[in-house]
């Protein structure tokens, strides 16, 4: 498998290479169309003054010279046509056609750096050949003379060019080692990331990175460790849901087993069968609505989960369930009064009833002998506002904060009837329709939940 760090390493080493050879091209392009030219006409003029020194002063030895030439950074070749003389470094290759020669005897300019043929790349330039010179002619003691001439390029490269070589070379390895360098604490922290990834996989949801960075790693950081968090705090509610569930189907379960054993007993009377035969009926009817909501619940949390909206009677609705539970507010003695306005509700009419069945049966519930509970349905120029009140025994602040929990209940005793789900339910219900559930509440006073529904 290729880690990140040797792609990088790959990468910088390509992209060095590729901007060498680009850079390559570029100045080669660079010295054929502007600096060949240039260059050939700055050394045919050196030429052309060495031949004008020649013929003007006469020099008494002219091997002589051509010597110190030669000494001072020239390759020199004189001929006549018939012999030829070397001065100066020597040319690795001393081929050159009789026919330049002779044009160059004749008076011709020879370009040979010009028109040396490996015109690809500017390294012509640095061809030690004797085609890649200049020719010009002289005349010296009556005689006719071709000299070709060019500057001898291991003298030009000087203790200044050396310097700056080996300052181009250092700086090229430090460069790369600093890229390195960088590259490697640039992977580190992705290591730890994918180190802390496999942790989380084994549900090690405790593993946190320590990485203080302000880049774009350091906001990754920063996300995976709220991520972690997330987790740890939902592998904790997961966990608490299932010893909630467990709980709850396990006591009406240990009842159910407990009466059924007590039903058997032939001396039993009819008043103790029928009381027992209650209890069981009664949990069997807990067991059915707690599993009702769990699979509600379920349903809830997919995410993919359409609703079905359409518009319906929300007024009509809200009657029908009071008139559902008509005889659970005569056997508590509570009276109800509504004040609803004609509000059609573009909803999931389905969803929406388990909202009001819920708050309804929990305003019944909680009441006092006697109590009161007053539905208002009002309608707003951008949304609906359902007001469940009641006059029954409140809630205190800390109470307020964990409604919405799953499996929490006000009956810490969890005598009476209920699934500790029901305002989980509602909340969720009201968000998928955009909307919001709010609890205003005082103890021995009385509870207010506002429904806002958003109008669509």
């Amino acid at each position: 498998m290729k880690t990140l760090y040797s792609k990088f390493v790959v990468t910088t080493m390509l992209v060095m290479i590729g901007s060498l050879c680009i850079g390559f091209l570029a100045t080669n392009t660079y010295y054929h169309q502007v600096v060949k030219e240039k260059n050939d006409a700055k050394n045919v003029k050196i030429a052309q003054d060495i031949a004008k020194y020649i013929e003007s002063s006469k020099p008494n030895d002219l091997d002589n010279y051509f010597t110190t030439l030669g000494e001072i950074g020239y390759q020199i070749y004189a001929t006549t046509g018939d012999e030829g003389y070397f001065f100066g470094g020597k040319y690795r290759d001393k081929a050159l056609p009789p026919k330049t020669v002779e044009r160059v005897l004749n008076g011709e300019i020879y370009h040979g750096m010009r028109d040396f043929p490996k015109e690809t790349f500017v390294t012509g330039f640095f061809a030690n050949e004797l085609i890649n010179t200049i020719g010009v002619p002289f005349t010296y003691e009556n005689k006719q003379y071709a000299l070709f001439i060019r500057p001898d390029i291991r003298l030009l490269f000087s203790e200044v060019h050396t310097i700056l070589g080996g300052l181009i070379l250092v700086m090229t390895v430090l460069s790369l080692l600093a890229m390195l360098l960088f590259a490697k604490a640039l992977i580190r922290p992705i290591t730890q990331l994918t180190e802390a990834t496999h942790q989380l996989a084994h549900e090690k949801f405790d593993t946190l990175l320590d990485i203080d960075r302000a880049d774009e790693i350091g906001q990754l950081a920063v996300s995976f460790n709220v991520m972690t968090e997330k987790l740890q705090e939902n592998d904790r509610i997961r966990k608490e849901f299932i010893s909630n569930v467990s709980h709850d189907f396990q006591s009406p379960l240990l009842n159910i087993q407990g009466y059924v054993d007590l039903l058997k007993n032939p001396l039993l009377t009819d008043k103790e069968r029928q009381e027992y035969t209650t209890i069981i009926e009664l949990e069997t009817k807990r067991m059915s609505t707690l599993t009702k909501q769990l699979l509600l619940l379920t349903s809830l949390d997919q995410s993919t989960r359409l609703l079905k909206r359409e518009p319906y009677r929300l007024d009509e609705q809200l009657k029908e369930t009071v008139r559902k539970y008509r005889w659970q507010l005569e056997d508590a003695n509570v009276q109800l009064s509504y004040q609803l306005e004609p509000v059609t509700c573009n909803g999931d009419a389905g969803l929406l009833q388990n909202v009001w069945d819920n708050l309804l049966t929990n305003a019944i519930k909680y009441n006092v002998e006697g109590g009161e509970i007053h539905i208002h349905l009002q309608e707003f120029s951008t949304s609906i506002e359902v007001l469940i009140e009641d006059s029954g025994i409140g809630l205190t602040a800390e109470q307020l904060q964990k409604v919405f929990d799953r499996f929490y209940r006000v009956d810490a005793s969890r005598t009476k009837q209920g699934t500790g789900l029901g305002l989980a339910i509602v909340k969720q219900i009201a968000e998928l329709h955009g909307g919001t559930v709010h609890i205003e509440s005082v103890m021995n006073s009385g509870t207010k939940v506002r429904v806002h529904l958003p109008k669509l």
